[in-house]
C-alpha cells in the first residue's frame, strides 16, 4: 500500500454555487518535501480550493484528501495539517500568548508548544502584548504560530505574505523552505510568481476556477514577472531606471510603467534617489493568457 502520509491531493475537485462554477475539476497534488503554489488573480478559486481541502466548504464534485482521507476523517487534524486562512479573527484585548494557549488547549497539546511556536515566528518578545496592538504582519505571524502548535506534517497557507514587510517576507520564505526541506508539505496561494510564492517547487495556475498550467516553477513558460509602477512622472522615472541599467521598460498609458529584470525594492530605491514619488509599486500578477493550455495532470497517490 502506498504511503500517503503528508500528501495533499485534489482529484477532479469542483465547486458550483448555483449556475456559477467556482472551481472546475481541479486535479493536483502537494507532496512531502516540497512547496506547491496555487497562483491566480482574484476570483481564481484559490481560497475556495483550500477551504474544500480543509473541510470548510463541501465540494460539489470530486474529492479532496489529506493523508489519503478527507479532512473530516483525520483523527487529530491539527497534528496533521496547520492552516492559515484569510480573515482569521483574534480577540483584540487578549495577549498573543493567551490566544495561543487557548488554541493549544483546544487541540490537546501542552503549553510548551506555545513557547516553541512563539520563538519560531519571532513573537516571543511581544507575546504578552494585546493582539489589538499588533500590526498586520505580527497578526500574520501569530496565525502561523497557531498553525504550528500541533507540530503538523503539512501547512496550508492562504496568501501568507499579506501584511508582511520586506523583512517579514524574507523570513517567511526562509521558514517555508526550511519546513519543506525537513520533509514537510507546504501548499500556499499567491497572485504572482514573486515574493513568498517564488519559494514554490511546483505551481498550479488557476483562472476562473480552471487549471491553465501546472508544473515545475522553474519551467513556468512564457512568464517573467514585471514590476508595475504607478507614478505621476513615468517619463522621468523611465529615464532614471534606464540610467541605472534597467532597459526593459514599457509605458502603460495612464498607469505608469512596467519594468522587467528588477524587483519592487530596487525600483523603489531608484525612484527615491531620483526624487520621484511612487503611488504604487508591485509585481505583475500571473497572466493566464501568457500561458499555454492545460498542463499535465499531477500524479495523485492512490
Amino acid at each position: 500500500m502506498q504511503d500517503v502520509s503528508g500528501w495533499i491531493t485534489a482529484d477532479r475537485l469542483g465547486k458550483r454555487v448555483g449556475p456559477r462554477v467556482v472551481v472546475d475539476e481541479l486535479t493536483f497534488s502537494a507532496e512531502p518535501g516540497s512547496v506547491t503554489g496555487l497562483l491566480g488573480g482574484a476570483g481564481a478559486g484559490k481560497t475556495t480550493t483550500l477551504r474544500m481541502l480543509l473541510g470548510l466548504v463541501r465540494p460539489t464534485a470530486g474529492a479532496a484528501r489529506i493523508n489519503g482521507v478527507p479532512f473530516g476523517a483525520l483523527e487529530h487534524p491539527a497534528r496533521v495539517v496547520g492552516a492559515v486562512l484569510q480573515g482569521q479573527g483574534f480577540h483584540p484585548g487578549r495577549p498573543g500568548c493567551a490566544h495561543l494557549r487557548a488554541c493549544a488547549a483546544a487541540i490537546g497539546v501542552p503549553d510548551s508548544r506555545v513557547e516553541y511556536a512563539l520563538g519560531v515566528v519571532g513573537l516571543a518578545d511581544v507575546a504578552r502584548h494585546r493582539v489589538g496592538r499588533y500590526p498586520p504582519g505580527m497578526r500574520q505571524r501569530l496565525a502561523l504560530a497557531a498553525a504550528l502548535l500541533g507540530d503538523p506534517r503539512a501547512l496550508v497557507l492562504d496568501d501568507p505574505g499579506a501584511g508582511l514587510d520586506g523583512t517579514g517576507r524574507a523570513w517567511l520564505r526562509a521558514f517555508v523552505r526550511a519546513f519543506a526541506e525537513q520533509g514537510g508539505t507546504v501548499l500556499l496561494t499567491g497572485r504572482q510568481l514573486g515574493g513568498v510564492e517564488r519559494t514554490a517547487d511546483r505551481v498550479v495556475v488557476l483562472h476562473h476556477g480552471r487549471c491553465v498550467h501546472q508544473g515545475e516553477a522553474a519551467q513556468l513558460p512564457g512568464f517573467r514577472p514585471r514590476v508595475l509602477v504607478d507614478c505621476a512622472a513615468p517619463v522621468e522615472l523611465a529615464a532614471a531606471l534606464s540610467a541605472a541599467g534597467l532597459l526593459e521598460i514599457d509605458l502603460r498609458p495612464g498607469r505608469g510603467l512596467a519594468v522587467s529584470g528588477a524587483d519592487p525594492g530596487r525600483v523603489g530605491d531608484i525612484a527615491r534617489a531620483a526624487g520621484i514619488p511612487l503611488r504604487r509599486v508591485g509585481l505583475e500578477p500571473v497572466d493566464p493568457g501568457r500561458l499555454p493550455g492545460y498542463g499535465p495532470t499531477s500524479r495523485v497517490p492512490g
